[in-house]
């Protein structure tokens, strides 16, 4: 079955609209037709299965049959990534992968030692999004994960709230092993670049009530940590169990 992606504006009643990008995908690459069927995801959580209406150059109409129910299943750990932005695109692997890890949100982040400009991080959040929706499609979430305009790492932390959320360190300097228990089911997870955080960084982020774990000793890239990480606290505390 087809999967398209319509956000809840686009939602009239029994009539859901596609867009340009998400037409021109069902008309010129999946080459489909009026009266075939698909299904269509919010972004919220919410699917229906629904009819292909009319279809034109910019957009195109399908009508609701029924509301999938349930839609699909979403981890009950709501996950942050933050996670340090590298200089080449391997930060598009850690976006398609916390996508099918489950991760609620992505926030990329520029620290001492990372290796590219906030300026430069921010041009590329827009690709970041069409990649998370890409892989939202193919694993078939029905939520679309979210992903934040990058910050300097000291602003991130910074406007943090202790006492929201479980909040997490991966470091090697300091680091202990990944708490038993959580107190809850919101989790902060901080990856930093690969040259690893400096200590002054460190000292900030446990000022703000980051605990600092590492995996055993082992050594990874930022980018297979940041995966890791992802997998081992769904694993712990979410659905990969």
């Amino acid at each position: 079955m087809k999967r398209f992606y319509a956000p809840p504006e686009q939602f009239d009643g029994q009539i859901v609209r596609l867009a340009v990008e998400e037409t021109r995908h069902l008309r010129d690459v999946l080459r489909m037709k009026a009266g075939e069927q698909a299904q269509v995801f919010d972004g919220n959580g919410r699917e229906f299965l629904a009819e292909v209406g009319s279809i034109g150059k910019r957009e195109t109409f399908l009508k609701i049959i029924e509301k999938i129910d349930p839609p699909a299943p979403e981890s009950d750990l709501d996950l942050t990534l933050a996670a340090c932005a590298y200089k080449n695109d391997k930060f598009d692997l850690v976006v398609q992968k916390a996508v099918e890890l489950g991760v609620a949100r992505l926030a990329p982040m520029v620290s001492f030692r990372s290796e590219v400009y906030l300026q430069a991080t921010a041009k590329r959040t827009e690709r970041w999004r069409k990649i998370a929706l890409e892989a939202t499609k193919q694993c078939e979430r029905a939520k679309v994960m979210q992903i934040d305009e990058p910050l300097p790492f000291i602003h991130f932390v910074s406007g943090i709230n202790p006492d929201s959320r479980l909040l997490l360190m991966f470091s090697e300097k300091d680091g202990k092993s990944i708490p038993e228990e959580t107190g809850g089911k919101m989790m902060t997870a901080l990856i930093g670049p690969k040259g690893g955080w400096e200590d002054s960084e460190i000292e900030l982020a446990t000022e703000r009530g980051f605990i600092p774990v590492k995996l055993g000793r082992r050594i990874m890239r930022a980018e297979t940590a940041a995966i890791t990480f992802a997998a081992l606290l769904q694993h712990r505390f979410g659905d990969l169990n």
